[in-house]
């Protein structure tokens, strides 16, 4: 059941006395735990058929999955996929994280190996496709070979291998060694989709009951003999560094070992985390704050209108813009609307354990999401060859873009501190959340400010919108991520203008679940609504007469208007909103009902959802991810900011100032899946965008006002 009877001992754990649920005691050569683990006893050495697909003896397959398994399902999909082309039976699949190499297991979308931008299905599918397939035609080719038939005459089912006419039948297992030393086809042909017996099928995820039971691995549950646990005292400005520091009060704290200053701060080793929390606790640090970020939230969304005066970059220019919005006999409308910065917050903060080898290896272990870059962040920082690092790839518990940092500042933290102590003892470095929700690589502010134009017929004829916010690439020139959802947008308006301004800050940021998304699709969808309602047009109705050559947004917008009966009687006290917006090439469409709940917040009973993804690999996952980013989306609106105060420090610390969605407040969801034979697209990310938009339509039909500044929570309750 995952529990472990341990002593802690000083040099380490020891079987003894005391109780541990889902505790892993890791030796210098072990790698991420097998989903499903392998069958007990099973004899002989696993054949690896290819990169992906590794077959043992008694015929149980393992997929090593290139991304990390986070909570949004590649480990079941990438499995899936597997397994399908290779005719196996569900029950003899396994699944672990592959070894960290850029080249063998790198994201197609990206050019290295990564996890990130709702992409693991979509880069994968033709890939993994043609594994299964390659190492079912192996296998084949090594049962046609002991048996002297024809391949052609051998049929294979539910991971059986069998010659009709000779009576051979056999598992994968019997033939895996010798496939294995064949030649792989340098062509396989690939399943018509017509007949697939598990793409498409709802499929119970292989994570799901290792979680549920505590056997699941996640990094902090990783220990290993003789390990120190580390800290960093990190300043409360962005951009302070050390000036001196006093750790003669935290040194005589029982259990602490060291002290160390390091380039992100001052880092404590104890025996134990009481310890280490205790002990950066009572440093006393001074922080150089000259090259600090210093300014309040407010002073920056000042800064932001008065960038707006300056010449931007153009993301669009279609028609004209200000010869539509000063013609005769139109109507025009205007509107800012600012959004915080928002912290990730995902349930397991940051956090790896480092250990050395005896021939001077280094084995890290953690949760990542770019583990070819951490490999080569833990090489530079600790001065050894990359050949002589190990990625043992974790579970991780959530992370809605935070572990996917270029560069992986991360991890050269955890790799400074390992470094620092000698790197005698391995070292577990741990985050705790005040450092999580204040350390910084947000989702960016950003400040909009859109004009649009109706003509005398109800039309839109016009829209300029500018954004500012800072560049999450850091580029000087235009970052798409800036303006994706609306320098593209579906809408047939023939007059269409979108400029970005990109100021510097001292804020490090980052991609927060669906990026660019989260922000643009709140604008442009509030808007749209806007217009369309002081034109006298149904919001469903109105955005299909603007949607005609998009053919999948109204696919999407269609069916969440049929399954929500869009239209019928809503109940009194309650209205409904709808949005629609495509993200990482996934379409979703969102109704939501809403009433005014306590602290006159929007209280939101149902909401419908309708995504086209392409084809459903796993329809139970898709359900699960929708309902998801519904969920994780709607509390940012309604909840969430990182506000920085009077001086530049972060405001917020905990789930208690920067909390999630309770489950009380968890609407019912509703979400239909479009049938489709496009190619499959993410859903870790779409189903986020929508629902914000969708419930501030939904409340300014309900109170006539406009949302304009989020969260909603920071204009309604005190």
């Amino acid at each position: 059941m995952g529990i472990e009877t341990i002593r802690p001992t000083r040099r380490g754990f020891l079987a003894g006395t005391g109780l541990v649920v889902g505790l892993t005691l890791v030796g210098r050569q072990a790698g991420a735990a097998l989903i499903k683990g392998v069958a007990e006893g099973a004899p002989g050495k696993q054949a690896d058929l290819n990169a992906f697909v590794r077959v043992a003896p008694d015929g149980l397959v393992t997929v090593l999955s290139k991304h990390l398994e986070m909570g949004q399902g590649p480990y079941t999909g990438l499995t899936t996929i597997v397994a399908e082309e290779l005719d196996a039976d569900w029950d003899q699949m396994r699944v672990a994280a592959a070894p960290a190499d850029d080249d063998v297991y790198k994201n197609l979308a990206f050019g290295l190996q990564g996890t990130g931008g709702s992409t693991s299905i979509a880069n994968s599918y033709d890939q993994l496709r043609k594994a299964g397939a390659t190492a079912r035609a192996m296998l084949v080719a090594a049962a046609a070979k002991e048996w002297d038939v024809a391949a052609g005459e051998i049929t294979v089912a539910r991971g059986r291998i069998r010659h009709e006419g000779k009576n051979k039948d056999a598992g994968f297992g019997e033939f895996a060694e010798k496939a294995a030393a064949m030649d792989p086809p340098s062509d396989v042909k690939l399943k018509d989709p017509k007949d697939f017996v598990l793409i498409g099928k709802d499929r119970h995820k292989l994570d799901t009951d290792e979680k549920t039971n505590g056997k699941a691995i996640f990094t902090l549950d990783v220990m290993a003999d003789d390990m120190l646990i580390a800290m960093v005292a990190h300043p409360d400005h962005f951009g302070a560094t050390v000036k001196g520091f006093d750790d003669g009060e935290a040194r005589r704290i029982k259990g602490v070992v060291d002290v160390k200053q390091v380039p992100q701060g001052i880092a404590v080793y104890a025996e134990n985390t009481f310890a280490a929390l205790k002990a950066r606790a009572a440093l006393k640090i001074d922080w150089d704050l000259s090259k600090a970020e210093t300014r309040s939230s407010q002073r920056i969304y000042d800064d932001y209108r008065a960038e707006m005066k300056a010449k931007g970059l153009e993301a669009a220019n279609n028609g004209d813009a200000d010869a539509a919005l000063s013609a005769e006999g139109i109507t025009t409308m205007d509107t800012e609307i600012v959004f915080p910065f928002l912290a990730h917050a995902p349930m397991e903060p940051l956090d790896a354990v480092l250990m050395m080898a005896d021939d001077g290896s280094i084995d890290c272990y953690n949760g990542s999401q770019f583990p070819g870059q951490d490999k080569a962040a833990i090489a530079e920082i600790c001065g050894v060859d990359p050949a002589k690092v190990r990625i043992n790839v974790q579970l991780a518990g959530g992370s809605f873009g935070r572990r996917a940092q270029f560069g992986s500042p991360y991890m050269r933290e955890a790799a400074a501190v390992f470094k620092a102590s000698g790197m005698k003892r391995p070292v577990k470095h741990m985050w705790t959340r005040e450092d999580d929700i204040r350390g910084g690589f947000y989702r960016p502010i950003y400040v909009h400010s859109i004009k649009g134009a109706i003509d005398k017929d109800g039309n839109v004829t016009a829209w300029d919108h500018t954004i500012v916010g800072q560049s999450i690439m850091k580029k000087d020139d235009l970052d798409e991520t800036t303006v994706e959802g609306t320098a593209d947008m579906p809408y047939k308006i023939p007059n269409l203008r979108v400029v970005a301004h990109q100021p510097s800050l001292g804020v490090p940021v980052l991609w927060w679940r669906s990026v660019g998304h989260t922000h643009t699709a709140f604008a442009v969808e509030t808007f749209l609504d806007r217009l369309l309602e002081r034109a006298k047009k149904d919001p469903v109705e109105g955005r299909l007469a603007l949607l005609q050559d998009s053919p999948r947004h109204v696919g999407v917008l269609k069916k969440v208007a049929e399954i929500a009966n869009w239209g019928s009687q809503v109940p009194d006290g309650r209205q409904r909103g709808v949005a629609v917006h495509k993200s990482f090439d996934t379409y979703v469409a969102e109704i939501a009902e809403v009433s005014i709940g306590d602290q006159g917040l929007p209280k939101v009973h149902k909401v419908w959802c309708a995504v086209d993804c392409g084809v459903a690999v796993n329809p139970n996952i898709i359900h699960a991810q929708m309902e998801g980013g519904i969920g994780y989306g709607l509390g940012a609106i309604l909840f969430d900011a990182i506000d920085l105060g009077e001086g530049g420090g972060v405001v917020q610390s905990n789930f208690n100032d920067y909390r999630s969605l309770r489950i009380s407040e968890m609407p019912e969801v509703e979400v239909a899946i479009v049938q489709s034979n496009e190619a499959p697209t993410g859903v870790g990310e779409p189903g986020v965008p929508p629902i914000g938009p969708a419930v501030a339509n939904a409340w300014r039909r309900l109170t006539g006002q406009p949302v304009q500044k989020l969260p909603l929570a920071s204009g309604l309750v005190a």
